[in-house]
C-alpha cells in the first residue's frame, strides 16, 4: 500500500502542476487536491474535493482518507484571478494554516508535512546584510501584507514541529518563482510595458524556476533516505543573481526611474486600473532587493536546481514575447553609446 498526498491550493496552476507530477512517484497510492474553488486545469488521476481549509472540515479530510503526507501551497501574495481580495487572502494564509495544522495535530496518520513559504520572510530593508541565510534574522521585521502572513504561518509550523515531533516537517523558503506560467506579483510586474524602478537603487533579485519549485516540493514531500533529511527550513533559489536594470535589459523593457512618492502613486493608479498591484513589500524589494544563500538546498535536502536565476528569467521572458525594446537591440545601443564615452565612463 502506498501512501496518501493531500495538496492545497490545487486550482493555482503551481499547485496542479505539482499534483500532476507527484502522482508519478512509485510509493504515492493517491492524491488529494484541495482548494475552495474548482481548478481550471486537469489534476491527472487525483481527487479534487472543493474544501475551504479556514473551515474545520479539512480535519474530516485527513481522517477519512488517512493522509500521511501533507503540502500545503495554499500560501499566496494575491487572490486567484478575480476572486477574493487581500482581507480573504490573509485570512486563507494564516486562519487557513491554523486550522490545516490543528487538524494535522490531530490526525495520527499524518508523518509528514511540507509547507509552500517565501524568502518574504526576511523582508527588505536598506541594512539588510548582504546574503540571508536561513538562520538570519530580518533587520527588519515585515509590517504587513504577503510577508507578514509567511512570518506568522512559519511562526504556527514551528509550534506544530514542537507539538507532533514525530512529523518531519519541511519549509521551503522559495524565491520569487518565475517561467512561463508564473502568476506571481514580480511576474505581473515584469510583463508591463515599462517598468517603473525606484530612482538611484539597483536591487539585486534572485529567481527559481517553476519548473524547480515543482522538482523541490517531490523532493520535500519524499521519503528521505536518513532521517536528517527533507526535515527543516530551506532558501530556494536558482543559482546567481541579477541586477533589476539588468533583468530589464534582458526582458527588452524600458525602464521608468521614479522618486519613491511618485511610485507609490503610480503604484495605486495601476491598481485601480486592475493591471498589477504593486504591494508595499514589492515596492520595497525593487528598492533594496534580497539575496538568501542555497549551501543548506544543496547540501542538506540535496536538490539541485536546473535552472539558473538568469536562466528562469530568459524562459519567463521567451513565454511573453519581446518587449518594445528587443534585447539585441537594447544591447547594441548601449555598446553604441559606451564607445562614444570617454574612458572609464558608464553609460
Amino acid at each position: 500500500m502506498g501512501k496518501v498526498v493531500l495538496v492545497t491550493g490545487v486550482a493555482r496552476r503551481l499547485g496542479g502542476r505539482f499534483v500532476r507530477r507527484i502522482q508519478r512517484e512509485p510509493d504515492v497510492e493517491r492524491v488529494i487536491g484541495v482548494d475552495a474553488v474548482p481548478p481550471e486545469h486537469h489534476l491527472g488521476g487525483a481527487d479534487f474535493v472543493r474544501a475551504d481549509i479556514r473551515h474545520p472540515t479539512i480535519g474530516k479530510l485527513l481522517a477519512e482518507y488517512g493522509v500521511h503526507t501533507v503540502v500545503h501551497m495554499d500560501i499566496n501574495g494575491t487572490p486567484l484571478g478575480a476572486r477574493g481580495n487581500r482581507a480573504s487572502v490573509k485570512e486563507t494564509n494564516v486562519i487557513g494554516t491554523m486550522q490545516l495544522l490543528g487538524a494535522c495535530q490531530k490526525a495520527p496518520s499524518v508523518q509528514r508535512l511540507v509547507v509552500k513559504s517565501s524568502t518574504n520572510v526576511y523582508g527588505s530593508a536598506p541594512r539588510d546584510p548582504a546574503v540571508f541565510s536561513e538562520t538570519t534574522p530580518p533587520k527588519s521585521l515585515p509590517s504587513g501584507g504577503f510577508a507578514k502572513d509567511t512570518v506568522e504561518v512559519e511562526g504556527y509550523v514551528r509550534g506544530f514541529a514542537r507539538r507532533r515531533p514525530d512529523v518531519a516537517v519541511c519549509v521551503l523558503r522559495f524565491a520569487n518563482i518565475l517561467g512561463p506560467c508564473a502568476d506571481s506579483p514580480l511576474a505581473e510586474y515584469f510583463a508591463l510595458p515599462v517598468l517603473p524602478t525606484v530612482i538611484g537603487y539597483d536591487p539585486r533579485l534572485q529567481f527559481v524556476h517553476e519548473k524547480d519549485a515543482i522538482e523541490v516540493l517531490r523532493i520535500a514531500a519524499s521519503e528521505p533516505r536518513r532521517s536528517t533529511l527533507n526535515s527543516g527550513t530551506f532558501n530556494i533559489a536558482g543559482d546567481g543573481v541579477l541586477l533589476l536594470s539588468q533583468a530589464a535589459r534582458r526582458l527588452g523593457r524600458p525602464t521608468l526611474p521614479l522618486l519613491l512618492p511618485t511610485l507609490r502613486w503610480a503604484r495605486t493608479a495601476l491598481r485601480s486600473l486592475g493591471i498589477t498591484d504593486f504591494s508595499p513589500e514589492q515596492i520595497r524589494l525593487l528598492t533594496h532587493g534580497r539575496v538568501v544563500a542555497t549551501t543548506q538546498m544543496r547540501e542538506t535536502l540535496g536538490f539541485e536546481p536546473e535552472h539558473t536565476t538568469a536562466g528562469a528569467l530568459a524562459d519567463y521572458a521567451h513565454s511573453r514575447g519581446p518587449g518594445l525594446l528587443p534585447p539585441e537591440t537594447l544591447a547594441r545601443t548601449i555598446d553604441r553609446l559606451a564607445a562614444l564615452l570617454p574612458a572609464g565612463a558608464q553609460p
